[in-house]
């Protein structure tokens, strides 16, 4: 944290906007703070230095979300890291833990400063000032939401603060980081969002995108009740829609921006340097020069991110989200067969990491299978089947009916494994639900690997354990 406090605000913001949206910019360096917070502009900016940031964390989020649980693995298993986090040997010192850290408080950073500098002007000066507001509260909530599903109790850092400070900043139980920070953000955020936006400004965080984000938190802790409420209000506004076709979800020759889109972290090709490593990083080695052919992908492949059999399996063969979650071998690539791959992030991308694939934070399915999720645990049973069978209709499945209570408990869960595979859900569906240990355990975890080690750089730079202890188990 001591390099974390010490950060001078936005050294890097955007500008100049081009055709995919507000972060189709160029970046601009050496920026004061002084310099930086004075008009309307300069908050928006401002702001989309917190978007900045997400995108680069997000880049790991399948490593946790995915990799993690058994819908994936590292097929290739020469990164001693993704091995280690796919085994549950990981230990403190993995550098990937350092960067999600690190960059997750940074986005918080950012999001208080602007909220601290912002309360001096008055809205006839920032003309946005609502929105400003709303927007880094949004993004401060989704920092600490994925930074407590990851690492478990966390500082609580809500100001700037002096260096000193800083040190003495020990972590806190994480049911305090909901009931102090992310709901209390959300809550205010969805008021001062817009409901939608145009032009450069699409991409942004939307008062929808909060209520859903806030239905999940709901539903995290377990509060059924208002995760239902919150969640309906988006059904209800009539704001989104499920598309016809699953996988045109994932054709990136359409605009990402459709009626299903709730809120993504955005990546844009174009040799800006903006782009996601998704399409590179996810698909397997063997297809050497025939990614370029077959997938028009350019610049180098990881293999970091391949499906399993046992995800491959658990469909039903009539489920057409299958072909599109798992691609096997059946499919030859110029007569080489490859290893399973995940056709959700297959995208043309011209040079290494410049994928325009975006990372989707969440879409309306999801929010529909969250709502009947919380309805059946609040014993609205016919409600709830009819929000999964919104989602088993789109791709032509048997609807269900007649079930009970814990039958459609078990297939709402499976129904959320197999439409959101491979966006990193399912081992945050594991853990929220208490099912991690019982499908996880043969392949090696043990109690206390429902939370990630603390980095081992933050443990150091604190060096004090009744206040800054590592994660039980970890060392």
């Amino acid at each position: 944290m001591k390099n974390l406090f010490s950060i001078i605000a936005l050294t890097s913001i955007l500008m100049m906007s081009c055709s995919k949206g507000f972060l189709d910019v160029y970046p601009k360096s050496s920026v004061t703070t002084d310099m930086l917070y004075k008009t309307d502009k300069d908050f928006q900016d401002a702001v989309t230095g917190c978007y900045t940031a997400l995108r680069t964390v997000y880049g790991d989020m399948f490593i946790y979300g995915d990799v993690r649980s058994d819908d994936s693995w590292h097929a290739l298993g020469n990164n001693i890291t993704m091995n280690a986090i796919d085994g549950f040997a990981e230990r403190s010192s993995e550098s990937v833990f350092a960067s999600t850290w690190q960059n997750y408080y940074l986005v918080i950073f950012r999001a208080n400063t602007i909220l601290s500098k912002i309360d001096a002007f008055d809205a006839t000066v920032i003309k946005n000032k609502a929105r400003h507001i709303a927007e880094a509260k949004f993004l401060r909530a989704l920092a600490y939401f994925n930074l407590v599903r990851i690492f478990g109790d966390v500082p609580k850092v809500i100001g700037t603060m002096p260096i000193e400070e800083a040190y003495k900043a020990g972590r806190i139980k994480s049911d305090l980081i909901y009931s102090e920070i992310i709901i209390p953000d959300l809550l205010a955020a969805e008021g001062g969002l817009s409901a939608k936006y145009t032009g450069t400004d699409v991409g942004r965080a939307t008062s929808g995108a909060a209520k859903s984000l806030l239905g999940k938190v709901y539903l995290t802790i377990k509060d059924f009740p208002k995760a239902e409420d919150k969640l309906q209000e988006v059904v209800s506004s009539n704001s989104y829609s499920l598309l016809a076709k699953y996988s045109d979800l994932f054709d990136y020759t359409k605009n990402e921006h459709h009626s299903e889109y709730i809120f993504d972290i955005e990546y844009i090709s174009g040799g800006l340097g903006l782009g996601s490593r998704f399409s590179n990083d996810f698909v397997p080695k063997s297809t050497g020069g025939f990614a370029d052919t077959y997938f028009n992908i350019k610049g180098g492949l990881g293999e970091f991110n391949s499906p399993t059999m046992d995800l491959f399996n658990a469909f039903s063969p009539q489920d057409i989200r299958r072909g599109i979650s798992v691609d096997t071998n059946k499919v030859l690539y110029k007569f080489i067969q490859i290893s399973t791959v995940t056709l959700k992030y297959i995208a043309p991308t011209p040079s290494l990491n410049d994928s325009p694939a975006n990372w989707k934070v969440i879409r309306y399915a999801d929010v529909l299978l969250m709502l009947a999720e919380a309805q059946n645990e609040n014993g609205k049973l016919t409600e709830s089947l009819a929000n999964l069978n919104k989602v088993r209709a789109r791709v032509n499945l048997p609807l269900y009916v007649g079930l009970t209570k814990d039958q459609a408990q078990t297939a709402i869960y499976q129904d959320r494994r197999f439409e959101l595979a491979m966006e990193g859900h399912r081992w945050f569906d594991l853990v929220r639900t208490g099912r991690a240990l019982t499908v996880m355990a043969s392949h090696g975890m043990k109690a206390y690997n429902v939370v990630f080690p603390i980095p081992l750089r933050e443990i150091q730079i604190i060096n004090n354990p009744s206040i800054f202890p590592q994660n039980q188990g970890y060392d």
